[in-house]
């Protein structure tokens, strides 16, 4: 299979990363459940009364994903994941997270956060700097937060509405708006304008190993019909991230 078809189902299981705490555990034993996954759904609010009109083709695309996942970026990840010390793994990981802040503080800043958004900008130049490239992290041990934001949380922040969900051949769950501000997620990928061609695509098919790999012991939080856990699991995940964290409790009775 060609290096461009990894590249574009490295977002199949992505967008079902629960939390960054997840992510963190990943390599460290079974992931819980994030504290914003309720057991009844907290998406009901969404802006549209069915929040899955297009049910019937998102699941004909999910299945597609989820056997080109087990195809090729599942056994991918795990390889990677067995054969690469942990050393090396937190490395990489913080040289893509480090691509991924100029992201962040582009899009803090373009919601109105300045504070979260020139954060996001030292955090790029400090470890860019400091950190050798990224690879290391002192940004953090700084007091430097690192603030999760893209394009479709922007515009969600201009008030477009967020849209039905949608499950994207090869790139998995999304909605509308989401959808469409991927070219804008994109364009701001540094990785996107790096030369030659055979070098950028290299960096995208790491990048897609491993955010597979951080994601392999999140599956063991996965109940009931798979189809529904992962709308649920995106859907909440895009309100607790459109909201910074701010999520209501639905047992929370003033007491």
């Amino acid at each position: 299979m060609s290096l461009n078809i990894l590249l574009i189902v490295c977002t199949i299981l992505m967008a079902t990363a629960f939390s960054p705490e997840a992510n963190a555990a990943s390599a460290n034993g079974p992931v819980e459940a994030p504290k914003y996954m309720a057991e009844e759904s907290a998406v009901d609010n969404f802006d549209e009364p069915n929040k899955d009109p297009l049910e019937k083709l998102n699941r004909v695309s999910h299945r597609f994903n989820r056997f080109v996942d087990r195809l090729v970026l599942r056994p991918a990840a795990k390889v990677y994941k067995t054969a690469t010390p942990d050393i090396i793994q937190i490395a990489v990981s913080n040289f893509f997270a480090n691509l991924n802040d100029v992201s962040n503080a582009t899009n803090n800043l373009l919601q109105g956060k300045p504070k979260a958004g020139f954060s996001d900008m030292g955090r790029v130049i400090i470890n860019t700097t400091a950190g050798v490239g990224g690879l290391i992290d002192p940004a953090s041990a700084l007091g430097l937060t690192k603030h999760n934001e893209d394009f479709g949380q922007t515009l969600r922040k201009w008030g477009l509405p967020q849209g039905p969900y949608l499950v994207v051949p090869f790139l998995g769950p999304s909605t509308i708006t989401d959808a469409l501000s991927g070219p804008v997620n994109t364009a701001l990928y540094p990785v996107r304008y790096l030369y030659p061609i055979d070098h950028r695509n290299g960096l995208f098919a790491a990048d897609a190993v491993i955010r597979r790999s951080d994601l392999l012991a999140a599956e063991a939080v996965v109940f009931g019909e798979e189809y529904l856990f992962y709308r649920e699991a995106y859907l909440q995940r895009r309100a607790y991230l459109a909201k910074d964290g701010m999520v209501e409790d639905a047992f929370d009775d003033g007491f």
